[in-house]
């Protein structure tokens, strides 16, 4: 077993409970509250999501709102504009370019507005459970500080831990990932004395040893 795998079933153990935390009930509404989670919260795009997934709860029923309208429904997202204008144009993909269904493979989907590898990771992963790796910025740091991963952006860092864990375990440790960033390996502060993977993080061993001095 390597680091990668040991760390991944201490993370199982001290977070049973790690799920995706975006509220949706299908493929389409997913694909656009992750478009939406884009340096926001999931707690502020579930807020704004909750009465616009009622009142608008499929592709024909976006369909009917202007670009205006979107950002009216939004506003309370950051970078809603910019969100408005992509999600408008990706319910326009969605019908001409896939008879109105969210499309089941990364390069199908990395040609819609305002969809990269790091959304469409999270539609593979979580709407259809095909094995994928999202980095998000909890990911990024907690794979680094772990001594995971070297590389610079985000979709490297993702080679990188798809090449260390078996394909069946990307889609949890995403979520375990995710879970250990916001519970205790936080940017600014991490607990390290909770850490549940302090004896293999690299990051913790650094800090020991600068103590031991």
């Amino acid at each position: 077993m390597n680091k990668a795998q040991k760390i991944y079933f201490k993370l199982k153990e001290a977070y049973p409970d790690a799920k995706c935390e975006l509220d949706y009930k299908t493929p389409f509404q997913l694909l656009v509250s992750t478009v939406l989670s884009a340096q926001a919260t999931d707690k502020s795009v579930n807020a704004v999501t909750e009465e616009l997934y009622k009142e608008y709860p499929d592709l024909e029923a976006f369909s009917k709102l202007s670009m205006e309208e979107i950002e009216g429904k939004i506003k309370k997202i950051g970078l809603y504009k910019n969100k408005s204008k992509n999600i408008y144009n990706l319910c326009r993909e969605l019908t001409s370019l896939y008879n109105g269904q969210v499309p089941q493979t990364m390069e199908e989907l990395i040609v819609l507005s305002g969809v990269g590898r790091k959304t469409a990771s999270v539609v593979l992963s979580e709407a259809f459970k095909i094995p994928a790796f999202p980095v998000d910025t909890h990911v990024f740091r907690v794979s680094k500080r772990l001594g995971l991963a070297k590389s610079s952006t985000a979709d490297k860092v993702s080679d990188e831990l798809m090449k260390k864990l078996p394909s069946e375990y990307w889609i949890s440790a995403h979520h375990l990932f995710i879970a250990h960033g916001r519970r205790t390996c936080s940017a600014r502060n991490p607990k390290c004395d909770e850490c549940a993977v302090d004896d293999l993080c690299k990051y913790n061993l650094s800090l020991q040893k600068v103590k031991n001095k």
